[in-house]
């Protein structure tokens, strides 16, 4: 059993323990098990893991850290359950694996499954194989401790992780993700919202918690589709491509000069490509959308300083303006595809292309005389009032029972107003009890007194 993160205590150890369905306290029974001998794996483990983890994330270092820092203990990895992977040995088939002892070796299993060749993949040879996972970080110790622990103790040349990127928690509003509570949208609800899957996957790599906690917010949700997409990515990407179409045929125009405005363009865009290309072998995924849209950005502006459709009598040179309008369209399209996939292809059937694979520096990916496909916007715009439905759907049952919308933080605000509230009337009344008092003491005053006190009578 997990505790917090990266702990673990046995179920004996749980203090005054209870079913959460009767809340009877649970009979302690004898039951034999397999274990994996991880102190033995250890020296293999610590061996191996200092030659890898500088690319890993902060946490998942500082986790794994903390386990072999402490010890490594030997873990159990079988349970008494009726579901799950039989165990195949003799005396143990009435049990099943442990889902975290299972699972990763099913990432081998399902590879071999899908094709003969799997060792290319997963034993370690002369093929050049990079291993990346990505997880939250609660299941860091799973990947970094006992599946490499388990492949090191095969004896074979079995792939161990290269990258491993955890994230930390993303929360919902002002609360938690919670299925039992139906706090927020998961999988297969995001489906029945409409919202095209390229949209949830942008905005969730946007709010992606690679360094701190952050937060799902509908409002936010409809800000950045609103502005991020269909005001800048998508507003370039249109005036580019409907430009060309409507003054070229959909043609795209040489470029015979480079005008020092161009130049500024390429090397702002190449210095973003270059951060795009780190931000990815670093697995900072959520810095990678920043830089795509940040060329996005870089083309709207020089569509706008340079204002191709003013120049009539320079044809020539409203043509290079627009090619090299187009050729930034084309990078975004090929940028896009690791994060929206279907808008991707759908821009790249716009430029009439197909992309592969992104290049190291801004480069001409459409070429002169290339005849563009039809030009048509890629977003649309995100209503206040089905945001508003959409949040109030998934808000959970401590909103339909009246808790706040705020979340805890609005609800103590509210508590703390209402007590504040009730405190002020008993000050009130306790003011109006005092001030009664005194009148009364004031009117058993001598009047010789209370003149020469030098205070008025009210």
């Amino acid at each position: 059993m997990r505790l917090g993160i990266g702990k673990l205590i046995n179920a004996p150890e749980l203090i005054k323990p209870r079913c959460k369905t009767c809340s009877a306290a649970p009979e302690i029974q004898s039951s034999r098990h397999l274990f994996v001998d991880l102190p033995k794996l250890e020296p293999q483990l610590v061996a191996w893991h200092g030659t890898v983890d500088q690319e890993w994330t902060a946490n998942a270092r500082q986790i794994t850290h903390s386990w072999i820092r402490d010890g490594l203990k030997p873990r159990c990895i079988t349970r008494d359950l009726t579901w799950g992977t039989p165990v195949p040995l003799e005396g143990f088939k009435e049990k099943v694996f442990y889902v975290w002892y299972d699972a990763p070796i099913g990432y081998i299993s399902i590879t071999a499954n899908y094709t003969d060749e799997w060792e290319k993949w997963w034993k370690r040879s002369e093929h050049d194989v990079k291993l990346y996972m990505f997880m939250g970080k609660d299941n860091v110790p799973f990947h970094s401790v006992i599946f490499p622990s388990c492949l090191l103790g095969t004896g074979e040349e079995y792939t161990l992780v290269n990258v491993l990127g955890a994230t930390e928690y993303l929360n919902y509003e002002d609360l938690k993700f919670s299925k039992s509570r139906g706090t927020g949208v998961f999988g297969d609800q995001a489906a029945e919202t409409g919202i095209e899957a390229d949209i949830w996957r942008f905005y969730l790599m946007y709010v992606r918690p690679e360094s701190q906690d952050t937060v799902f917010s509908w409002d936010d949700f409809q800000t950045k589709n609103n502005s991020e997409l269909l005001n800048n990515l998508g507003n370039f990407v249109h005036r580019a491509l409907s430009f060309c179409a409507a003054t070229f045929d959909g043609c795209v125009q040489p470029v015979d000069e480079l005008t020092e405005t161009d130049r500024q363009l390429i090397g702002l865009v190449d210095k973003e490509m270059r951060e795009f290309q780190e931000c990815l072998s670093k697995t900072r995924l959520r810095d990678g959308v920043r830089s795509l849209l940040t060329i996005s950005r870089l083309g709207n502006q020089y569509i706008q300083l340079c204002q191709p459709w003013t120049l009539k009598d320079q044809r020539a040179r409203a043509g290079a303006i627009n090619a090299i309008a187009v050729n930034v369209a084309a990078l975004i399209a090929v940028l896009l595809a690791p994060y929206m996939p279907t808008v991707s292809e759908r821009l790249q059937q716009q430029l009439n292309v197909k992309l592969t694979a992104i290049p190291e520096r801004f480069v001409a990916l459409v070429k002169p005389g290339h005849k563009l496909g039809e030009p048509k916007p890629l977003f649309s715009r995100m209503e206040g009032d089905r945001v508003a439905e959409l949040k109030t759907k998934y808000a959970g049952k401590d909103a339909a029972s009246g808790a706040s919308a705020g979340g805890p933080k609005e609800d103590a605000k509210k508590a703390g107003a209402k007590d504040a509230k009730k405190q002020g009337a008993k000050d009130a009344a306790k003011g109006t009890a005092k001030d009664a008092a005194a009148e009364g003491k004031q009117k058993e005053k001598p009047a010789g007194k209370e003149e020469a006190s030098g205070e008025k009578k009210k």
